[in-house]
């Protein structure tokens, strides 16, 4: 990584994912953010719950050998990202208004956009609702919000599949639970829904867990659950079609969500491209990086 060489001890995150960790002010919070790569088209890179920037791994030097400039988010109330307390503060307006302004800071002239479970179905909003240009979008194990709102309606099934976000929405109980032991329960639901047992390598779980056990880091966490939830299900405007090239890739044996959460997708983005991963998790950024890489790489 000769880029990141210098006098100064690289972070662990850092060395993990061969990025440099920069602090962007936007949208009101600071932002960190592992930059790699230069130039005015950005990669964009959300991750999910419960996990952190350091998800993308094996994304940022393919990425980088593209021509992006790579930003992988800690998103608001994660790693050392702002952490506002509140539920409140993790409105469905205030998480999409963190990506349109960090694509501000960019000063990108062109942006990939690219999100996985949360960080996914932030950039479908981002998307559906114009929010800034973009060139592509890639979402990675969620579906459309319309799309998995007819799938919970109609199936007994999905619902137990996401009966956890009821659990979330219980005070105290769940943010003691996750944030416990160093994080061990998030760490042991990683490592149970990430498919291969050795998915997740120690030092990144060392990581996640870290992440949930830090002051208030479980609370943020299932605060967008605790309210960005309930304004996707009161939005009226998420039918606008999706007119930018997109990719879902979609690990099959998904344990939160059903195939049927891809039904009528098509319908919904003008230009889409699914590529299903047979025995693939939820992580499947995690579970099969070579090919989630691969298939990323050949959309861009």
């Amino acid at each position: 990584m000769p880029e990141l060489s210098g006098a100064r001890r690289l972070t662990r995150e850092e060395a993990l994912l061969g990025a440099r960790r920069i602090l962007v002010p936007a949208n009101g919070l600071t932002f960190e953010i592992y930059e790699a790569g230069t130039g005015e088209r950005l990669a964009l890179l959300l991750h999910g719950f419960p996990e952190h920037a350091v998800m993308w791994r094996h994304l940022v030097a393919p990425l980088v050998a593209k021509g992006y400039r790579v930003w992988a988010v800690n998103q608001r109330g994660y790693g050392g990202t702002s952490r506002p307390a509140g539920k409140k503060n993790y409105s469905l307006a205030a998480l999409t208004g963190d990506v349109a302004a960090l694509i501000d800071a960019s000063g990108a002239r062109a942006v990939a956009l690219i999100g996985h479970d949360w960080g996914g179905l932030i950039a479908w909003v981002v998307a559906i609702r114009k929010l800034r240009p973009l060139e592509r979008l890639v979402i990675i194990n969620i579906p459309h919000p319309l799309c998995f709102a007819r799938a919970w309606r109609r199936s007994l099934w999905q619902k137990l599949r996401s009966a956890y976000i009821g659990f979330f929405q219980i005070p105290r109980l769940p943010d003691f639970l996750l944030s416990a032991g160093g994080g061990a329960l998030t760490g042991a639901m990683l490592r149970l829904s990430a498919g291969r047992g050795d998915a997740i390598s120690e030092d990144v779980m060392a990581v996640y867990r870290d992440n949930a056990a830090s002051p208030g880091g479980a609370t943020a966490m299932l605060n967008w659950y605790r309210r960005a939830i309930h304004d996707l299900r009161a939005a009226r405007d998420l039918g606008a079609p999706v007119e930018i090239p997109t990719l879902i890739v979609w690990g099959a044996a998904d344990i939160a969500f059903g195939e049927a959460c891809l039904e009528g997708t098509e319908r919904r983005v003008a230009d889409l491209k699914v590529e299903k991963l047979s025995g693939v998790s939820h992580f499947s950024p995690e579970d099969a990086p070579d090919k989630v890489t691969e298939l990323i790489k050949n959309f861009l």
